[in-house]
């Protein structure tokens, strides 16, 4: 509605002193024509002071104004402890009751945004940074205040009322019910790294809040697997250490029993991820003879920071048998005894390249290895005419433990390596750079060592679909065999190379049991808001996968084949907390969010958190119920109060705010009426003096 306002300005035609100076001497002069009661001295002090006020320059001035709206903001909290209980509801009819109430108030805005729901990366409830986003483009001037509809764990509560921005009431309308009741666990040391094959501490504690059951029954898992259930004292910290058996995240679950009508059993539980990391990586690589390939496998092992590396070259030709004893011929003597008998089971990895039997190393030695891999270890034997020969490593004890016998003959054509159907699913081989096309764009190879049978997985091939790289499980541990030697035509980039460091990391990262490496896994992969279930496998087809939120709600899901052995789906992961993935054989976990979300550290509702700010700016902070049923505040506007909160209501301060849209100005003195007026009192003064 628009106003208009008048008033008088003035815009001296000369400096403020001489205006000053002119109104003293002629109020001097008025009051001494005055006193002496000189005829006509009220027209001549009339005509002074005209003549002031010409200087003065006076002028009438008119304002159109328009009236600005107060502002107020209703911030609903959507966190996830909002779903406990009836706290939704309540704060949908609170949300309704009052936002209405608000909008019968004359000249005010009413702005309402929802805010802490969860996106698996913020960490805690965070009312206060939508309010400032809600009000961002408010002058505060404007503001007349605002209402929090929450639980009162909110998490960015600003330290004072000045950092509010605004001089107005804030107000919390508190959900959920007085005197609740819940148990959560609450972690108290939590490493993030491991080595493997040692144990880490963890550090925990149960507590009550509302109650006391003075002890409570605690599980705790390891990759969904049960390592032990005990009875601990409430309040009291318990530390455990735990196993670290692999790479990668090992995620340890600490659950306590329910508490007899607690709010949520959410929070009964809590989850550590510690990264398993390898102190370092032993491998022994024995070189047979001095070749061309040799310094192929030394380079890629030693460019690794990780990988500790003990080389041994023969450097006796193997047909030369003259008789002189090993320890003549080394300048360090070979101690096969403390390598292959006492120190074996150290390594993770032993490489034989293109090594054949020279009398080096005792028979009983190859047992030896042959028991290292049943136990977990693994073998990469790296062939060339050695293998097909009559000293070839077949003719050991580790005949038990390789996946093919060679024929005795060797074919030396030219030829390029290609993936098998295995291969393309294999994660060895899978998207080999130049992969990709047929042939592949790798250099040519000359040599390769024709085989009877396999046991193992062909992933790659040669000419005629001979066997090329053949990978196999023995017990707990695992063989690779490469047939050809000619994989450092690769690293020299003959005809443009191939992709052999990819290829040889892959392969011995495999050999050493890289987690992200095996043929068969289930991973849940969460990246943002987005959760992807991954089937890796060498199957043709995968079994549905039953997908379980933190909340206990399941879904079944159907994966697709995104490339060979590789099978997707996506979701969006509306819950935080721990995720799990099962199709039946294999199992997957994954965090969302923060490992502990502070959403849930804490969840009874209360008033505490948000009180002493909401006091400072004169508003309030009340349950919505308090025992009686559901109370919605009254809404009042209020114009000048430093209290903005009664029994049953709550204020908002509204402000007197306009802008202008449009201004008149008459001058006064200027053109005809101020020569009319000047003019005028002059002429009477003579006039009087006249008669």
């Amino acid at each position: 509605m628009l106003t208009m306002n008048l008033g008088i300005s003035f815009a001296p035609l000369v400096p403020d002193y001489v205006v000053w100076a002119a109104l003293g001497v002629a109020v001097l002069i008025s009051a001494l024509l005055l006193v002496a009661r000189s005829r006509g001295g009220w027209m001549r002090a009339i005509a002074l002071l005209l003549l002031v006020l010409a200087l003065a320059n006076p002028s009438l001035t008119r304002e159109d104004r328009d009236p600005i709206p107060s502002v107020a903001a209703v911030i609903i909290d959507k966190s996830p402890s909002q779903d406990f209980g009836d706290r939704n509801a309540q704060t949908e009819a609170a949300k309704n009751t009052l936002v209405e109430r608000l909008k019968r108030i004359p000249g005010l805005e009413v702005r309402v945004a929802e805010a802490g729901a969860a996106d698996g990366e913020t960490d805690g409830t965070r009312l206060f940074s939508a309010l400032s986003s809600t009000l961002a483009d408010v002058p505060p001037d404007r503001i007349a205040g605002a209402v929090m509809i929450t639980d009162g764990r909110v998490h960015d509560v600003p330290a004072d009322v000045a950092a509010l921005g605004f001089a107005a009431p804030l107000h919390a309308l508190i959900t959920g019910h007085a005197n609740e009741i819940d148990r959560r666990v609450v972690l108290t040391q939590t490493p993030r790294f491991g080595i493997v094959g040692q144990s880490q501490t963890i550090g925990f504690k149960v507590e009550d809040q509302g109650a006391n059951a003075g002890s409570a029954q605690v599980t705790i898992r390891r990759d969904g697997e049960t390592l032990e259930t005990r009875s601990v004292a409430v309040g009291t910290e318990i530390k455990v250490n735990i196993p670290i058996p692999h790479a990668g995240a090992n995620i340890i679950e600490v659950e306590a029993s329910p508490l007899d009508g607690e709010l949520t059993p959410i929070n009964n539980r809590a989850v550590i991820s510690i990264d398993g990391v390898r102190d370092k990586l032993r491998v022994l690589l024995v070189s047979g003879e001095p070749h061309a390939g040799e310094r192929t496998w030394r380079n890629l092992l030693k460019s690794d920071a990780s990988v500790d590396l003990v080389h041994f070259t023969i450097l006796r030709p193997p047909e030369k048998q003259d008789g002189t004893p090993i320890n003549e011929l080394s300048l360090i003597a070979f101690p096969t005894r403390e390598l292959f008998q006492q120190k074996i089971s150290e390594f993770q990895l032993i490489i034989f390249d293109r090594y054949a039997r020279q009398g080096v190393l005792p028979l009983i030695y190859f047992d030896n290895i042959a028991k290292y891999v049943r136990d977990g270890g693994a073998v990469l034997i790296a062939s060339g005419p050695d293998y097909a020969s009559p000293t070839s490593l077949w003719r050991t004890p580790l005949d038990v433990i390789l996946p093919a016998e060679p024929t005795g003959d060797v074919t030396e054509k030219s030829f390029q390596a290609t993936l098998t159907e295995l291969g393309k699913r294999h994660p060895v081989t899978r998207g080999l750079e130049g992969s990709e096309t047929d042939p592949p764009h790798w250099s040519h190879w000359f040599r390769l060592v024709d085989i009877r049978r396999s046991t193992g997985t062909n992933v790659m091939q040669g000419p005629d679909g001979k066997p090329l790289l053949v990978l196999a499980r023995e017990g707990e541990g695992r063989v690779a065999l490469l047939l050809s030697d000619h994989i450092w035509l690769w690293a020299r980039g003959y005809e443009g190379g191939g992709p052999h460091l990819d290829l040889l990391r892959r392969l011995s990262h495999w050999l050493m049991k890289q987690p992200d490496l095996e043929e068969e896994a289930l991973r849940l992969i969460v990246s943002g808001r987005d959760l992807t279930v991954q089937r890796q496998t060498m199957a043709d087809t995968v079994n549905q996968v039953t997908l379980t939120s933190p909340t206990g709600a399941q879904r079944t899901l159907n994966l697709s084949t995104v490339e060979p052995g590789l099978w997707r789906s996506t979701l969006t992961a509306n819950e935080l907390g721990l995720w799990r993935a099962t199709d039946g054989k294999l199992t997957a976990l994954v965090n969302v969010g923060p490992a502990n979300p502070r959403e849930f550290a804490e969840v009874t509702s209360t008033t505490e958190v948000l009180s002493k700010l909401a006091n400072a700016s004169g508003g309030d902070a009340r349950r919505l119920d308090s025992g009686s049923g559901l109370a919605v505040p009254r809404a009042v506007a209020v114009r000048s109060s430093s209290t903005f909160k009664g029994e049953d209501w709550i204020g908002m301060k509204m402000r007197d705010v306009s802008v202008v849209r449009g201004i008149g100005v008459l001058p006064i003195f200027a053109g005809l009426i101020g020569l009319l007026l000047l003019v005028g009192s002059l002429a009477l003064t003579w006039a009087r003096e006249g008669r």
